[in-house]
């Protein structure tokens, strides 16, 4: 199994739903309006969270497939029929806590037009109803991993991605922008994706073999999916809850003018990402040595590839949302985009030991971590949000990425590595939040700002990559004609 190519596949796979977004996004603002976006956008975060009825089986289906990947078929079968029978009890389950909780978050928590609130109410049943699909996408793609099927996984996870954002957009287009009709739509674009996603399955693990509810795998997938179900409750209430704070004190268009940049911040997350979900399956079957290598590598290369296309995102964020989404929701976006992009360029470190733990079967590590955070964290989200209002929440947001990545660090390998070098990237990424923030995209001082902390950024990150990612770049180098440049 190649790390790279899976890598590779899994960056792909991430970059063509980003460039639908940048079309898509613009456009769903104009046919549904600010206020219904931020509908969408709770909506969709209501989904994600509920997710975490799969019971972490997604994970744990990866983990135990892969660790079989020399047993007999009939092992394998028994892991998956085990872990997608629990998965959708545990999916009805979810929608049927759902349907209350966002039930009464928008009727009676949530400030929005009133004249909008019935068409909401309306929608939270089919809201509910994604659940169990939300859930039954974890065990499938798990599987896929687990066979070392990136390249399928990523071909599937583009087809559905991208008919989950066109299929709403064609029904406000054509129809209007119900916002029952845009989830309806948004449901129908899930169902699709697993179809194929089943017939896969059943090709590479199921064909042959008999359907058979095994306790004892079942146990075992729970045991382990147990605390990764537990990060999964806790983990997305630490990334998502500023948001359900702003709509429920600051309304609607303020949750529009922060999640913007929120949403774009996140795609950060796409590199790590695709790193640690290819060097995953590696981790159960291999030695302590060669677990810290992979790890020690893999944070090298990202601190390298991630500096300097952060630092100019840092600088084009303003000019781009002003482009994108106009200056009345463009400036305010752009102040509190670049604090964010911080909290997530750091966010992207984080995830190397949250995978080694679960990789070497400490998932309940990540847990006992994300529960001490969650009391400090709530605290200082209400003080920074009542004294800086937005501003405030990504500053506490930023701060608890990094407080995440330092413990996470210390409970893998003992202590945080290379804290000079992130220490260094730290600094140059803050100097440029703030140059962002006192100058204008209009001034020269601001290209001078931008070409000086550019070079600054490219120069350490070229000395801070690894030998094998050096040797790759040099490599490719040689490819590129004379005269190219």
């Amino acid at each position: 199994m190649s790390i790279g190519r899976n890598t590779n596949y899994n960056l792909v796979g991430a970059a063509i739903p980003i460039a639908l977004a940048l079309i898509t996004v613009p456009l769903y603002l104009r046919l549904i309006g600010d206020d219904r976006y931020g509908v969408l956008s709770i909506a969709w975060l209501f989904l994600g969270y509920f997710g975490l009825f799969d019971l972490g089986l997604g994970r744990a289906t990866t983990y135990h497939i892969s660790a079989l990947r020399d047993a007999p078929s009939a092992e394998r079968a028994d892991v998956f029929w085990s872990a997608i029978m629990v998965n959708i009890v545990m999916g009805l389950v979810g929608a049927a806590i759902l349907w209350p909780s966002a039930g009464y978050f928008f009727a009676h928590v949530f400030k929005v037009d009133e004249a909008l609130r019935p068409e909401i109410m309306a929608s939270v049943p089919l809201l509910a109803a994604s659940v169990p699909i939300a859930t039954m996408t974890g065990v499938l793609t798990g599987t896929l991993m687990g066979r070392d099927r990136f390249l399928e996984v990523n071909i599937l996870s583009v087809t559905s991605t991208a008919l989950f954002q066109i299929f709403p957009l064609a029904v406000a287009w054509l129809i209007g922008p119900d916002i029952w009709g845009l989830l309806a739509a948004a449901l129908a674009a899930r169902a699709v994706a697993i179809l194929f996603m089943w017939v896969r399955c059943h090709q590479l693990v199921l064909r042959g073999e008999r359907m058979r509810f095994d306790a004892g795998r079942a146990r075992e997938l729970l045991a382990y999916g147990g605390w990764v179900t537990l990060t999964a409750i806790f983990g997305p209430a630490l990334v998502i809850v500023d948001r359900f704070a702003i709509g429920a004190i600051l309304g609607a268009t303020a949750v529009t003018v922060y999640t913007v940049p929120f949403q774009l911040a996140q795609r950060i997350a796409i590199l790590p990402n695709a790193l640690v979900s290819a060097i995953f399956p590696r981790l159960p079957t291999a030695a302590p040595e060669e677990q810290a290598r992979i790890s020690s590598t893999a944070l090298l290369a990202l601190l390298s590839v991630l500096g300097p296309p952060i630092m100019v995102a840092l600088f084009l964020l303003h000019p781009f949302l002003d482009l994108w989404i106009g200056p009345k929701l463009g400036a305010p976006a752009a102040a509190v985009g670049g604090i964010i992009i911080l909290g997530f360029w750091i966010n992207a470190f984080a995830v190397i030991p949250y995978s080694r733990l679960q990789g070497t079967g400490r998932p309940d590590l990540v847990t006992k971590l994300l529960l001490v955070q969650i009391p400090f964290y709530l605290v200082a989200l209400y003080f920074g949000m009542k004294q800086f209002g937005l501003i405030g929440c990504a500053i506490v947001f930023s701060i608890r990425c990094a407080a995440d990545f330092i413990l996470m660090s210390v409970a893998a390998a003992g202590r945080l590595e290379n804290q000079r070098l992130i220490a260094a990237n730290a600094a140059l990424l803050t100097l440029g939040v703030v140059a962002t923030a006192v100058l204008s995209y209009r001034q020269p001082a601001w290209w001078v700002a931008a070409l000086v902390l550019t070079a600054a950024m490219s120069l350490l990150a070229w000395r801070t990559m690894p030998a094998e990612l050096h040797a790759r770049v040099t490599a490719l180098r040689r490819y590129v004609p004379r005269g190219a440049a």
